[in-house]
């Protein structure tokens, strides 16, 4: 059984979660419920659980300083949060998990699940994902987060040439020629990467537009990246290049 703690200061959400837990996850243990940040610290030092439920925004200490207090992080962790879309696109990139308001019982397993691979989060992921959160749309890290089967990958966003589509994963091509394949769709990372110089020009492709050199109209339709890489341009997508760059 993994011992779990669940930190919220909203009485009702911290008892519906242990019902949902014993409910959905029995190998489980809750073993303190905490309705106050600084009780939540002192009971994560007490009891070293195997994993931590946590709200962000609470008062006194919020979910980032006690963190901060904690220092050293060696149990699994799962955000719960009631934040808007925005902030939930930080979390879809931040390869940190998230639980949003109310709880799903199907997203709860499978949060449970990856807890139980003992992937524990380090400082540059958190310090990301607060970069995100708190600095705002217009404020965002340079860096991504591209979680692979035993850890993070840290890459910078102007590095990123393109993104390709393969099923239900994305593989990002980087200056260079590294390739990093991720278990997110690519209609995930178009919420994301959109907003940052981004563009998905075809079903199956989004491309840094930092990195076009070349595009070739008529029967061809493509752009010539960096890379020399050709990529296919949807004809639906050719309006949204040209108010891109206004130059077509």
């Amino acid at each position: 059984m993994l011992k779990a703690i669940i930190i919220d200061d909203e009485p009702d959400c911290v008892k519906l979660l242990a019902l949902q837990l014993k409910m959905y996850c029995p190998q489980i243990q809750v073993v303190a419920e905490c309705t106050d940040s600084q009780e939540g610290l002192l009971k994560i030092t007490a009891l070293l659980p195997d994993l931590v439920f946590l709200d962000i925004e609470m008062p006194v200490m919020n979910g980032f300083q006690l963190l901060e207090k904690i220092g050293q992080i060696n149990f699994s962790l799962v955000f719960v949060t009631a934040y808007d879309q925005f902030a939930v696109k930080a979390f879809r990139f931040s390869a940190l998990d998230y639980l949003l308001k109310p709880i799903d019982g199907k997203d709860l397993k499978t949060a449970v699940e990856k807890a139980e691979q003992r992937k524990w989060p380090d400082k540059q992921q958190l310090s990301l994902l607060k970069q995100q959160l708190q600095g705002g749309e217009k404020a965002f890290p340079d860096k991504i987060a591209l979680p692979f089967q035993n850890g993070v990958t840290f890459v910078e966003i102007k590095n990123v040439i393109y993104c390709e589509s393969d099923n239900n994963y994305t593989r990002f091509t980087m200056l260079g020629g590294q390739q990093h394949t991720v278990a997110k769709t690519l209609g995930d990372i178009q919420e994301v990467l959109e907003e940052r110089n981004f563009l998905r020009v075809h079903r199956q492709y989004l491309v840094n537009l930092d990195h076009i050199k070349k595009y070739v109209r008529g029967e061809g339709n493509y752009l010539t990246l960096s890379n020399d890489k050709n990529i296919p341009v949807a004809r639906n997508q050719k309006e949204r290049l040209i108010e891109k760059f206004g130059w077509l």
